[in-house]
Parts: structure tokens; C-alpha cells; sequence
């Protein structure tokens, strides 16, 4: 029986992607298949019939970025997997690529055993996220458990709210949603933090996800 499990690397940085396909195949029980150096190699390489169980997935790249070919692995191969691997932090970067459909984001300066922790949790759970996004929150939304019964209802939410939850599912920073929505800065501070305790979340990602399961921004 073979219990290799394939992962891919999509990474502009030739020297990174060939340094950490080296290290992959290290692990037991896992086997790089392929890299690519950018969006549409990787798609390519999937439409020619190659089938990893993971991608890994950076962000900033040339042409065809990390978010527009997850985007595509989600709509047109939604059973592999993608890891964001990325150097970026922000909420922003991590929002972007939830919404894409990453199941699970880890830094470049991650150690192996974070990245193989990462792989497992993929193929066991369905998603992977380490401090920067709250397992607690995931499990709570049920976003990639696959549960469907029937999300929390909105409707206790007020039309302002319900504007600032949609605004706060794109990349823009809070002062540009004070100005989309003609406040101050205090103001929407004052939106978050109220719908933090309301929503009982305590990071804009959680609001995303909130926002994503009820219906309020779409995927």
C-alpha cells in the first residue's frame, strides 16, 4: 500500500521553493511532486493531471498571485489542499487567503516541525492555524468541518453593522473604512469592538469568518 502523501510548491523564489522541497522529502511519508514559480504554472501542472494532496501556497508572486490560483484550486480541484506559506502577517494577508480558500496559513520562518505538524493537520482535520488565526474560531464557525446545519441568523445585527462586517471582509485597512463609511476612525473602533463582544470574537479574522459562515460576505 502506499501512504505517500504529494505536496506542491508554489513559490517565484527558485533557491526557497528547490531548498524546501528538499526538506519535505525528508519527512516520512511525504513526497514533493512538483514546483512551480508562479500562479499559472501551478495551474498548468494541476489541468495536466497532477493531483498533490497539498499545495503550498505564496502569496506575493508575479502574474497569477497566491490569492487568484487558490481561488482557482478551490473552484476547479477542491480536494487538494491549500497551505498558505507566506512572510506576511497582516490580518489583511490572512483574510484574503482564508477567503480564497487556503485551509491553513504558516509563516516562512515556520520550523520543520510546524510544517509537518501543518501537513498532518491538513489531512486529518481539514485546516491547520497556529496562533495567527484561532483554531478556537474555526471550530466555533465550523468553516472547513464541513457542518451544515443552519448558520447563527444576523438579523440582531444593525444595517451599519452588517455594512461594517462586509467592509472588514476586504483588504482594506480600518482608517479606509472610516472613509467608505463617512466616520471617524473612533467611531469604527467603536463598530469592532462592539461586535467583538457581540459576536463573542476577539480578531477581525473572527469577524471574517462570522461574516462568511452567516452569509454576510461571500467566499
Amino acid at each position: 500500500m502506499n501512504d505517500i502523501r504529494h505536496i506542491a510548491i508554489v513559490d517565484d523564489h527558485t533557491m526557497f521553493r528547490k531548498g524546501l522541497a528538499a526538506l519535505i522529502n525528508l519527512f516520512p511519508g511525504y513526497r514533493v511532486l512538483f514546483d512551480a514559480g508562479d500562479g499559472a504554472e501551478c495551474v498548468r501542472q494541476l489541468v495536466a493531471g497532477a493531483q498533490p494532496d497539498i499545495i503550498l501556497m505564496d502569496i506575493a508572486m508575479p502574474g497569477m498571485d497566491g490569492y487568484a490560483t487558490t481561488t482557482w484550486v478551490r473552484e476547479h480541484q477542491p480536494d487538494i489542499r491549500v497551505l498558505a506559506l507566506s512572510t506576511m502577517d497582516a490580518e489583511t494577508a490572512i483574510i484574503g487567503m482564508i477567503r480564497s480558500g487556503a485551509r491553513g496559513y504558516v509563516l516562512k520562518d515556520a520550523n520543520p516541525e510546524e510544517l509537518k505538524q501543518a501537513f498532518e493537520d491538513l489531512l486529518g482535520v481539514g485546516y491547520y492555524y497556529n496562533e495567527l488565526v484561532s483554531r478556537k474560531i474555526l471550530r466555533s464557525v465550523h468553516l472547513f468541518a464541513g457542518d451544515q446545519s443552519k448558520p447563527d441568523a444576523p438579523g440582531h445585527l444593525s444595517d451599519r453593522e452588517v455594512f461594517f462586517l462586509q467592509q472588514i471582509c476586504s483588504e482594506k485597512t480600518y482608517a479606509e473604512i472610516a472613509r467608505e463609511m463617512f466616520v471617524s476612525e473612533r467611531t469604527v473602533d467603536g463598530y469592532r469592538d462592539a461586535l467583538f463582544r457581540k459576536l463573542q470574537v476577539s480578531s477581525r479574522v473572527g469577524l471574517v469568518l462570522y461574516a462568511i459562515r452567516n452569509g454576510i460576505a461571500k467566499v
